[in-house]
């Protein structure tokens, strides 16, 4: 299931896209045009911006824009910063694989067979950036 955090910060970052311009964003601003909890979403923009997807600037004209390009963002990297891993399994998991501790056999194991092929197919649809989310319809 994809949490809260994921679904702020994907609207977060697209609301940065289509209103991109030369002075950075406020948190406030976005947290008002996307009603999404103010310290919820601050906590998100400080991982996405430690994680160097976007970069801040203090003050009263401060706020957050892209650090990288929005193309080279996708739905899955961001999923990855905020969540972690996005196979439904560990044990099919690419990036942060871990066997079940339950399997006999993973060779043999119906249940990851089935989640692999899940993954595999909902994969390149997460690839999609930022860019092409807010052109998807």
């Amino acid at each position: 299931m994809l949490s809260n955090r994921v679904k702020y910060g994907i609207h977060a970052l697209l609301y940065l896209y289509e209103k991109r311009s030369d002075s950075p964003i406020s948190a406030k601003k976005i947290a008002e045009a996307k009603e999404i909890p103010f310290k919820f979403l601050e906590n998100i923009l400080q991982e996405l911006k430690q994680s160097g997807v976007i970069t801040s600037q203090r003050g009263p004209a401060g706020g957050y824009r892209f650090l990288k390009d929005p193309n080279e963002v996708s739905v899955a990297s961001i999923m990855r910063i905020i969540d972690g891993p996005i196979a439904l399994t560990t044990c099919t998991s690419e990036n942060f694989y871990e066997k079940c501790h339950e399997c006999v056999s993973e060779k043999n194991c119906e249940i990851r067979h089935l989640f692999r092929k899940l993954r595999e197919q909902m994969l390149p649809i997460l690839e999609m950036s930022i860019v092409e989310m807010a052109d998807f319809k």
